[in-house]
């Protein structure tokens, strides 16, 4: 990161959340919870991209010590959400769309070719296991909600990549939907029937792959994966 004079620095913005956090959170749950209110509020667009935020305001909202909130913020930026702005607090990352169209070919490049192989080797009834994920997906978005829809579609595709049994492949592709997640996070927000629309994807890929309907599936993963238009 490049260094800046001091009027070149952005300050540090004390957020608070539009819905109230969890009263007296248990201690081992603590960072969990303030990890998934973060996670909602990247995706809902309450953290605003290129801001710098307050940990111990984020400490103070939620009643906890500033540990499981610092805590959070190192996984998000691991994830590639949040900056680390030392002595200030935490930038939410910016992205342009060819960040977003870059990490839409890679999860092509991975994901595309894991599903081809996975529908030639595994029985209709495996994938039928994966219908209550794909129907969360529908049900968030049909009430749309994009934080429950962004967690719904993250679910769903992990499933998928845990069945070639590679965990690296599924760890990796994990984290460049994360990342693609919060790409988008700051731009516009789609209407619930494009979020319906995204989450369908997810139901006509089984249905193709139940049917082994090979080569729908690839066009509807392929489809599906590559297009940088994913409504978190």
């Amino acid at each position: 990161m490049e260094q800046g004079t001091a009027e070149q620095q952005p300050r540090a913005r004390a957020w608070v959340p539009a819905q109230p956090g969890p009263a007296a959170p248990r201690r081992h749950s603590v960072r969990a919870q303030v990890l998934a209110a973060l996670r909602r509020a990247l995706v809902d667009g309450e953290l605003t991209p290129g801001e710098v935020y307050s940990g111990p305001a984020l400490a103070e909202r939620y009643g906890v010590s500033a540990t499981p909130v610092r805590e959070a913020m190192q996984q998000l930026a691991g994830e590639g959400a949040v900056e680390v702005v030392p002595n200030r607090g935490f930038r939410i990352a910016e992205r342009s769309s060819r960040d977003l169209a870059e990490l839409a070919e890679v999860r092509t490049m991975l994901e595309v070719p894991a599903i081809v192989r996975l529908a030639r080797a595994l029985p209709p009834e495996r994938w039928e296991e994966l219908r209550p994920l794909a129907a969360s997906g529908v049900a968030a978005a049909a009430r749309g909600d994009r934080a429950g829809y962004a967690e719904a579609d993250h679910a769903f595709h992990q499933a998928v990549m845990s069945l070639t049994g590679n965990r690296r492949l599924t760890e990796v592709t994990g984290d460049l939907l994360r990342r693609a997640q919060w790409s988008a996070a700051g731009g516009a927000r789609l209407r619930t029937a494009e979020l319906l629309a995204d989450a369908s994807e997810h139901t006509a890929l089984l249905d193709a792959l139940i049917a082994q309907e090979y080569t729908v599936a690839e066009r509807i993963a392929r489809e599906h994966v590559s297009v940088a238009r994913h409504p978190h």
